[in-house]
């Protein structure tokens, strides 16, 4: 009986999830410790630095050579940069970014 109690309570005990407290670490200043007794001590508390890094950001416009651009299944010229695509205005020679009102707009159909 005694064995089976036991045996219940490390079984409950090691079912039991284990998380950190979000409480800032402590560390003393100076050398004081943070077991001294006196009642002005300095305590610094450590702060993590996060760096950002800052979003790239691309132009509306470039100009590439159409060597270097693919071409589409409708054969129009497109550049890809960084996950973002840049069609071809055959009126300017252009590539633009991709928008909407590309699909209405004639100059970025190829010519026939």
């Amino acid at each position: 009986m005694v064995f089976l109690f036991f045996l219940a309570l490390l079984i409950n005990s090691c079912s039991r999830k284990i998380q950190p407290s979000g409480t800032p670490s402590v560390t003393p200043v100076n050398g004081i410790s943070s077991s001294s007794e006196n009642s002005n001590e300095r305590v610094s508390i450590e702060r993590k630095e996060v760096a950002k890094t800052p979003k790239a950001t691309f132009p509306k416009v470039i100009t590439v050579n159409d060597k270097a651009a693919s071409k589409s299944v409708d054969g129009r010229l497109y550049y890809d940069v960084m996950g973002h695509r840049y069609w071809k205005n055959y009126k300017d020679g252009k590539y633009y970014l991709f928008n909407k009102s590309m699909f209405g707009n004639p100059d970025f159909k190829k010519p026939q």
